[in-house]
C-alpha cells in the first residue's frame, strides 16, 4: 500500500508542479509586446522561469534519483507550453511567437551537477541553483532572436488582454538596458540556490508525510 501511495503522491506532484510550471511560463514571450517595458519584462520572465524550472527539475530528480530526469521534466514543460501556445497560434498569432524550448539546456546543466557530484544534493543546491540561474536568462533571449522583428510584431499583433493598470503612462525605453541578461542571471544565480532547495525539500516532506 506504501509503495502504491507513494507512486500516486509522487505523480500527482509531478503533474501539479508541471502544470503550474507551465502556467506561470506560458506568457514568457509576452516581453514582445510590452514594447515600452520591453527588458523590465524580459527580466522578470526569465526570473520567473528560472525559479519555477528548478522547483519542479529539483523534485523530479531527487525523487527519482536518477541523473537525466531534470531535462524530462523541462520536456514536460515545453511541452504544456506548446500546446498552450497553440492556442495562440489559432487565434492568429504568429508561429514564431511559440515559445522555443529553452528550459531544456539550464536542465541539461542541473542534470550534470547532480551525476558530476555523485548525487550530492547540497551541491545540487548551491552548484545547480547557480547554473540554472545564470543560463536561462541567456537561452531565454532566444525567444527575441526566433522573432523577426519584435516591435513590428508587436504592433501588428496586439496584446488583448493587456489590464489598463499595465499599460505603460509613458515610455521607459532603457529601464534597464545596460543588460537585462546580466541583471535576471544575477538575480537568477542568487534565487535560484532557494528554490532548488525548496525543490528538495518538497522531496522530503513528501517522504515524511507518506511515512506518517
Amino acid at each position: 500500500l506504501m509503495v502504491w501511495l507513494r507512486r500516486c503522491t509522487h505523480y500527482l506532484f509531478i503533474v501539479v508542479v508541471a502544470v503550474n510550471s507551465t502556467l506561470l511560463t506560458i506568457n514568457a514571450g509576452d516581453y514582445i509586446f510590452y514594447t515600452d517595458w520591453a527588458w523590465t519584462s524580459y527580466t522578470v520572465f526569465s526570473i520567473s522561469q528560472t525559479l519555477m524550472l528548478l522547483v519542479g527539475a529539483c523534485y523530479y530528480l531527487t525523487f527519482t534519483g536518477v541523473p537525466g530526469t531534470a531535462t524530462y521534466y523541462a520536456l514536460i514543460m515545453t511541452v504544456y507550453t506548446w500546446i498552450a501556445k497553440a492556442a495562440w497560434f489559432s487565434l492568429g498569432y504568429p508561429y514564431d511567437f511559440i515559445v522555443t524550448p529553452v528550459w531544456l539546456p539550464s536542465a541539461m546543466l542541473l542534470d550534470l551537477v547532480y551525476w558530476a557530484t555523485k548525487k550530492n544534493k547540497h551541491s545540487l543546491i548551491l552548484f545547480g541553483g547557480v547554473l540554472v540561474g545564470m543560463s536561462l536568462p541567456l537561452f531565454n533571449m532566444v525567444n527575441l532572436i526566433t522573432v523577426a522583428d519584435p516591435l513590428e510584431t508587436a504592433f501588428k499583433y496586439p496584446r488583448p488582454t493587456l489590464p489598463p493598470y499595465m499599460t505603460p503612462i509613458e515610455p521607459q525605453v532603457g529601464k534597464f538596458y545596460n543588460s537585462p541578461v546580466a541583471l535576471g542571471a544575477g538575480a537568477g544565480a542568487v534565487l535560484g540556490c532557494t528554490m532548488a532547495a525548496l525543490g528538495v525539500k518538497l522531496n522530503t516532506w513528501t517522504y515524511r508525510w507518506m511515512a506518517a
